[in-house]
């Protein structure tokens, strides 16, 4: 008997066997991401996705192997979230920092998607999509298609970075957080830290999703500079 393919993408919508389908991948997926955006992801499982759609898991198992093909799903689903009809403009820093904007929001409206663990292959439909999309952001780059990859890579794993920063910052302070801040600030007035003082004078309180956009867009735009920029060959300077 033929191995059964490893991945959901590679099998068919549901098995062979048993009654007429009465759910769809979608369905099932839609009813997973509701689970998650209300309680995280670790709300998801076959049985309480089957309890959310009102029938018993055994009736899933026709479509889904396990919770890794939801949560394959789920990421897949949330992907094609992104918009990817934005025309690109041919700079490639200036096409993936809105890129990187656009998939944020995405991030925020489904926090569960930095619980998923980061794995190089979790790649569906809207995945591939995605990475198609990046890299013609980069066509105009004289890079080998690795390197090109990479800088998709270090751009997704930055937004997520930044992302689960945004969220923090939504989040009122708890006590211990605010003790920790008021002795950051306190130590650094103290005179010791004249430069770690400097740094934080002029720092005031401000709108988080506005700071959290213009936060990611100047970081990343920054990072990809470096990132991008043509690799001369040449050592890097050592101090003296």
């Amino acid at each position: 008997m033929a191995e059964e393919p490893g991945t959901v993408w590679e099998r068919p919508e549901r098995g062979a066997r048993g009654p007429a389908p009465e759910r769809s991948r979608g369905q099932i997926t839609r009813a997973a991401i509701r689970l998650a955006d209300a309680d995280g992801l670790t709300a998801v499982s076959v049985r309480q996705v089957a309890n959310e759609l009102g029938t018993g898991p055994a009736s899933l198992y026709r479509y889904v192997a396990g919770r890794d093909d939801l949560v394959d799903l789920m990421v897949d689903a949330a992907t094609g979230g992104i918009d990817l009809t934005v025309a690109l403009t041919g700079d490639p820093v200036t096409d993936l920092v809105a890129l990187a904007a656009r998939t944020q929001q995405v991030h925020l409206r489904h926090p569960w998607l930095l619980e998923v663990t980061p794995e190089a292959m979790r790649v569906g439909p809207c995945g591939l999509d995605y990475l198609e999309y990046a890299l013609g952001a980069l066509a105009p780059l004289r890079m080998t298609g690795p390197a090109k990859l990479e800088a998709v890579g270090v751009l997704s794993a930055l937004v997520a970075m930044l992302s689960r920063a945004a969220l923090h910052s939504r989040r009122a302070p708890t006590a211990r957080q605010a003790a920790q801040a008021a002795y950051l600030t306190t130590a650094a007035r103290r005179g010791a830290h004249p430069l770690l003082a400097e740094a934080l004078a002029g720092q005031a309180a401000a709108d988080p999703a506005r700071d959290a956009r213009a936060l990611l867009e100047r970081v990343v735009r920054r990072v990809l500079a470096g990132l991008l920029a043509p690799d001369t060959g040449a050592p890097s300077p050592q101090p003296e």
